[in-house]
């Protein structure tokens, strides 16, 4: 039996930050992504229940869904929704995923190195969020 979750984070998509640099010269993750992050695991753990992290190579989809611009008109917002527009703008969607695929390290897999696939798409929407399916890549 193939073992697979999903979830969902119910708030606007962001990027994983670059690492900002204090001037001892340390490097630290901006608190905007660690919240970011946070939110992401604390889903992960409650759709994992208290199942144990994989250690199989696994496949990851990620869906974001961006929302829809307001100032955008009614033509345009519909033309979003039907798939005929999509969101070519930040957050970058390596950056959505890279946030997601590090906050999953320890509570879905051992470590994000196990990720053999990896499925992300970018679409409009009413409301902004993220949603993920992870299920173990047996041979």
């Amino acid at each position: 039996m193939t073992f697979m979750v999903t979830y969902q984070v119910q708030a606007d998509p962001q990027g994983k930050g670059r690492p900002k640099f204090t001037r001892q010269g340390r490097a630290y993750t901006p608190a905007k992504t660690v919240a970011y992050e946070t939110l992401i695991a604390k889903a992960a753990q409650e759709a994992m229940g208290a199942s144990e992290p994989l250690e199989t190579p696994v496949a990851v989809f990620v869906y974001i869904s961006m929302p829809i611009p307001k100032s955008y008109p009614k033509k345009r917002r519909e033309a979003c929704l039907d798939g005929f527009e999509r969101p070519a703008k930040k957050p970058d969607i390596d950056n959505v995923a890279k946030a997601f695929l590090d906050a999953m390290n320890g509570i879905v897999y051992k470590d994000d190195t196990q990720v053999v696939s990896l499925h992300v798409t970018k679409v409009y929407s009413e409301v902004g969020m993220v949603e993920v399916l992870v299920k173990e890549e047996l041979i």
